[in-house]
């Protein structure tokens, strides 16, 4: 069913359909703000990018893969630029299966495909076929591989501010002692407990942050170029030699990758 007929009220409830699948294409940007429900949800796009975040962390979503937040789990979305994309709720004695924790899966074309197809169902009980395809698309989610696109964020409260003003401004150079006096934290403290709390050091989480927003730039269709100079980067070239060793391909391929129609 399409998004805009989607009565939030579903959402809040087991009532209904194991499986409620709703698409979304549009032109332009969508968010909604922190909330939560008591279906598990799965966000996944055909064409653009998605950006989700709950309390732990923060992913950049490209086509490739897909988020899974657990019920009851207070996140929010947003797109960015043209956007084809798709919301699977998942009642929540199904969840039980699923991934207890927020996730990034790797989408598969059966995946792809049967929520394509469900996201046509009308709303209502599930004939037998329709139930078959729903038990297909729970096995996908529960499945499939998991990969690490979030950026996790740390649960001391210093070092959570120091991670929130780098996601406000990547750009922002500011060494790891002008950071540890700026939050009340010695230096030796915020190493370690970086590593500790999110997994990367101090300066990996920065340039993760970074990557995150020029995915968030390309898809806006930023230039390279400034997308290198806003963020920091001495030089262009600096950056699309990092972003090429990061995701394996140069910020143009991926840019174009974006842009494919779905039928594509």
């Amino acid at each position: 069913m399409a998004d805009e007929t989607l009565d939030p009220a579903l959402i809040n409830t087991s009532d209904g359909p194991v499986l409620i699948v709703a698409a979304a294409k549009q032109e332009t940007e969508r968010s909604s703000g922190r909330h939560q429900h008591c279906r598990g949800q799965l966000f996944g796009s055909m064409r653009g990018l998605l950006t989700i975040g709950v309390d732990e962390g923060v992913w950049v979503v490209p086509t490739t893969h897909a988020i899974w937040v657990p019920p009851h789990r207070v996140h929010w979305a947003r797109s960015h630029g043209p956007f084809h994309g798709f919301a699977v709720y998942v009642a929540e004695p199904a969840c039980a299966a699923l991934p207890a924790a927020p996730c990034a899966i790797r989408m598969s074309g059966l995946l792809r495909e049967a929520t394509l197809r469900a996201a046509g169902w009308p709303l209502g009980p599930l004939d037998a076929p329709a139930e078959r395809l729903a038990g297909v698309i729970l096995d996908e989610i529960g499945t499939l591989p998991t990969d690490p696109l979030g950026l996790p964020l740390p649960r001391d409260i210093r070092l959570l501010r120091i991670a929130q003003a780098l996601l406000a401004d990547p750009a922002d150079d500011r060494s790891l002692e002008q950071w540890a006096k700026w939050a009340a934290i010695s230096d030796r403290s915020l190493s370690r407990r970086f590593v500790s709390e999110t997994g990367f050091t101090f300066t990996v989480w920065r340039q993760r942050a970074r990557l995150m927003r020029a995915l968030e730039m390309l898809a806006e269709e930023v230039p390279v170029t400034r997308i290198a100079l806003e963020l920091g980067y001495s030089t262009a070239s600096t950056f699309i030699g990092l972003f090429r060793r990061t995701f394996g391909v140069t910020p143009a391929v991926y840019s174009d990758r974006l842009r494919v129609p779905a039928a594509a």
